[in-house]
């Protein structure tokens, strides 16, 4: 699914930056500055099921989804070596950070770091350099000036494609927040379309079968519909109820032993204090068994996948009273005390609500008629390039040949004027 499980996660301060979570960039570095860590909770082990540990260490930064991923967690493991900016990090806070205040600071790094920094930035304006190149080459464009195509990257300074500066990291920080805080915007609407594509390529379908095979599909199709929708109840995401069924069913544990403590701790795979994004998509698996089975025709995993990002998206608006994406232990515990933790409205899932008006889908399918045309139009050019080099390639075989056989026809000629050697070895011309 487009853009599903958009995350970035940063080492933590111990061993890299803290965990880090998707949608904020600046949280790339957020997760640095904070140390704090959970509360140490006793757990009786017995009655937990055995579960794989977990080496921080080990975990692999997911990609972010943004463009310039590789060069973003290259900086970052750049700047974490500098004994000095790592220090200024663990005592700036969110606001500093996001201000661009806390990138003065890079005029102090040693400077083997700015080395490394130079010459990552190099590399990322080569890198950018070489896909304008593609771009336009594609459409046979000469003359490119690159210094003024690279104003639309605002990731980097362009005016000094050689070295790395303040103003980059500050630039870096804010684009990357910027992009990816719109990230569950974005995704809204890459999933809206793709419901319009779905109802349009099954309208379309329908166009091409008889009176009597329209009727039985669209009967199949509203069985398949009724029977998608004939699910248990779905607990509300982050509710009590909801968390008790993954505390006995997913933990093993005593549900009338619930603590909120203990549930957090348990949950923290990676042991970093926090409740980050991926951390809480893995509390709703149970809530989405109850709705989706692959091995059913009538369920989408696409829109399991849409649901499950839906719950998350929820969650973080109610607990995360800071939006820094992730969950602290104390926001954990403030959540746990207001009403709709104990006395949760329904929750209503994906298949009782509409994504799109009949006027939308329409306007959609015009869109996609026009860029069907324009396709087809492109499509008939090439085709008709293809036929004219076609007639080139094969005149120019027929040239050749004749070619060829004047050529032959020349040298039979020679051959015919020399008779054969005359009695004293001597050729007669």
């Amino acid at each position: 699914m487009f853009f599903q499980n958009l995350n970035i996660i940063l080492p933590s301060f111990q061993m890299k930056w803290r965990t880090i979570l998707p949608q904020c960039c600046f949280l790339l570095v957020t997760c640095a500055l904070t140390t704090l860590e959970a509360v140490p909770i006793d757990i009786d082990k017995t009655k937990v099921k055995s579960a794989q540990p977990v080496d921080s260490a080990k975990i692999e930064p997911p990609d972010t989804g943004l463009y310039y991923d590789e060069y973003l967690k290259q900086v970052i493991d750049v700047l974490e070596t500098d004994s000095h900016f790592r220090e200024k990090l663990q005592k700036a806070d969110i606001e500093e950070i996001k201000s661009g205040r806390l990138s003065k600071e890079l005029d102090l790094v040693s400077h083997h770091v700015r080395t490394k920094l130079d010459e990552l930035k190099r590399q990322e304006v080569a890198r950018l350099r070489m896909l304008i190149k593609a771009k336009l080459d594609s459409f046979q464009d000469t003359g490119i000036d690159h210094h003024a195509l690279l104003k639309q990257f605002d990731h980097l300074n362009h005016l000094n494609p050689d070295k790395f500066e303040s103003t980059d990291l500050d630039m870096l920080i804010k684009a990357a927040t910027s992009d990816l805080e719109h990230y569950d915007k974005a995704r809204h609407e890459e999933f809206k379309k793709y419901e319009m594509m779905k109802e349009h390529e099954r309208r379309e379908y329908l166009k091409t079968l008889s009176e009597e095979k329209r009727k039985e599909e669209e009967s199949k199709f509203a069985e398949m519909k009724k029977k998608h929708e004939n699910h248990p109840k779905v607990n509300h995401p982050g509710s009590k109820d909801q968390l008790k069924e993954v505390w006995e069913e997913a933990d093993g544990l005593d549900p009338n032993d619930f603590d909120p403590k203990t549930f957090f701790k348990l949950h923290d795979v990676n042991s970093d204090g926090f409740l980050d994004e991926q951390e809480l998509e893995a509390l709703f698996t149970k809530e989405l068994e109850k709705v989706y089975d692959p091995k059913n025709e009538e369920d989408d995993m696409v829109e399991m996948e849409e649901e499950r990002l839906r719950m998350r998206e929820h969650v973080m608006n109610e607990v995360d009273t800071n939006k820094d994406r992730l969950v602290t232990l104390e926001e954990f515990l403030k959540a746990t005390e207001k009403k709709e933790f104990l006395e949760p409205d329904n929750w209503e899932t994906l298949d009782h609500q509409q994504f799109f008006t009949e006027e939308e889908l329409k306007e959609y399918e015009n869109l996609i008629s026009v860029q069907e045309s324009k396709l087809k139009k492109k499509a008939d050019e090439l085709q008709k390039q293809k036929e004219d080099l076609q007639r080139q390639h094969d005149q120019l075989e027929a040239q050749k040949l004749e070619y060829h056989q004047v050529v032959q026809q020349m040298e039979q000629k020679k051959l015919q004027q020399i008779s054969p050697s005359a009695p004293g070895g001597e050729s007669k011309i």
